[in-house]
C-alpha cells in the first residue's frame, strides 16, 4: 500500500526567528515530515509571489511576526487544514473566519510558559532574599548590610500567592515545591481539591492580596481580568510586599501602581507593563523599587528550539494521522492566554 503524501506546508512568520526556531536537526526533520521550502518564509498573504505556494498548502507554520489568520488567509489558502503556531497564545492571531472554517489550530504556548515560570521562580527568590534592595543600598554605601536592615530578609516561611492556575502557573506551583513556602492560590475555575493537589491554598482574590508576602499574576489577559488589581485591591498587599507581573500589563492599574511604587509602599518586579514599553519619563525606570525587564521571561534564544521541537512533533503526528497533541479549542479562549 503506497504511503500517504506529506502535507504540504508553509512558514509565516518574521524570518529572523526562523534559524532559532528550527535549527539544521529540527528543520531536518520538518523536510522529511512535510513538502515544504525552508527558504520561504510569508509575510503577506496577498503578495502574488506567494499565491502559488499558498494555494496549495495544507499546513501553515507560524510564529511572531505572522499576519492575523482571517478571511483573507482563508481565500489564499484554499487547502488550509492546519495551523502550527511556534509562539504563545493565539488569541489575537487566529480570526474568528478560521475557527468558523474548522481549521485546526495547534500552538506551542506550553513550552513557552516554561522560562515564564522558570523566570518567575527567580525573582521571588531574589525577592525572598530583598536582593534588589540591597543591592541598591551596597552601590551606594560600598558597605555591607547591619542585621537591622536584614531582619526582614529571607525565603523561610516566605507566603507567595499565585494568581492564575494557568500553564504557566501550575509550572510555577511544581517548581515552588521544594522550596519552604507557603503557597496561596487564586483562580475561579480551580477547586478546592485540585488547588491542594497543587500544593496551594485557594484564596479569594482580596484574601490572597492581603495574605501574601509576594504576589505573582498568572492569569489570561481577558476581558474579566482587565484591571484586575486596581488601586483599592493593591492598597490590600501589605506594606513592603512585592508584586511580580509576567503575564500582561493591562491586568493592573498603571496609575495606581505607579503611585504605590512612586511611594516606596510596594516592590515589583514588571517584565510586562501597560503601556509596553513605558514611555521614556515613566519613574518606574529609576526606582529603586523596581526591577523592570523588557518583557524577557518568555522564550528568547536557545529557548525558542523548544518552541520549534512542539510544532516539529505536532507535523510529524499529523502526518502520521494523528491528532494534535497541543490543540487550542476555540471555546478555551474565553478563559485561557
Amino acid at each position: 500500500m503506497p504511503s500517504p503524501q506529506p502535507p504540504t506546508a508553509v512558514f509565516a512568520m518574521d524570518p529572523v526567528h526562523l534559524p532559532l526556531l528550527f535549527p539544521p536537526p529540527l528543520m531536518a526533520r520538518l523536510i522529511r515530515a512535510s513538502d515544504i521550502d525552508p527558504a520561504l518564509v510569508v509575510r503577506d498573504f496577498a503578495d502574488p509571489a506567494v499565491a502559488s505556494d499558498l494555494a496549495r498548502t495544507e499546513v501553515l507554520i507560524t510564529g511572531w511576526g505572522c499576519p492575523r489568520l482571517d478571511a483573507g488567509l482563508l481565500a489564499a489558502t484554499p487547502m488550509l487544514r492546519t495551523v502550527l503556531h511556534a509562539a504563545g497564545s493565539v488569541r489575537s492571531l487566529v480570526g474568528e473566519a478560521l475557527w468558523k472554517h474548522g481549521v485546526t489550530v495547534s500552538s506551542a504556548v506550553t513550552g513557552n510558559a516554561l522560562p515564564v515560570a522558570e523566570y518567575t521562580l527567580a525573582m521571588i527568590l531574589l525577592a525572598g532574599k530583598d536582593a534588589f534592595t540591597h543591592r541598591e543600598r551596597y552601590r551606594a554605601t560600598h558597605a555591607y548590610p547591619t542585621s537591622a536592615e536584614t531582619a526582614s530578609t529571607g525565603n523561610v516561611g516566605r507566603r507567595i500567592g499565585v494568581i492564575g492556575a494557568s500553564r504557566v502557573g501550575r509550572r510555577l506551583l511544581e517548581l515552588l515545591r521544594p522550596f519552604d513556602f507557603t503557597v496561596l492560590l487564586h483562580d475561579p475555575y480551580v477547586s478546592s481539591a485540585e488547588a491542594a493537589g497543587l500544593g496551594a491554598e485557594p484564596l479569594s482574590l482580596e484574601d490572597l492580596l492581603r495574605r501574601s508576602d509576594i504576589v505573582t499574576l498568572h492569569a489570561p489577559e481577558i476581558p474579566e481580568t482587565y484591571r484586575m488589581l486596581d488601586r483599592d485591591r493593591l492598597a490590600l498587599i501589605r506594606d513592603g510586599g512585592v508584586l511580580i507581573n509576567t503575564s500582561r500589563g493591562a491586568l493592573v492599574d498603571p496609575g495606581a501602581l505607579t503611585d504605590e511604587l512612586v511611594s516606596g509602599r510596594l516592590h515589583a518586579v514588571l517584565d510586562v507593563t501597560d503601556p509596553e514599553p513605558l514611555p521614556a519619563g515613566s519613574p518606574l525606570y529609576h526606582l529603586p523599587n523596581v526591577f523592570l525587564t523588557p518583557h524577557i521571561a518568555g522564550s528568547l534564544g536557545n529557548e525558542l528550539e523548544r518552541l520549534g521541537r512542539i510544532v516539529v512533533e505536532e507535523l510529524e503526528r499529523l502526518a502520521a494521522g494523528l491528532p494534535p497533541a497541543h490543540q487550542v479549542r476555540h471555546a478555551d479562549l474565553s478563559r485561557v492566554a
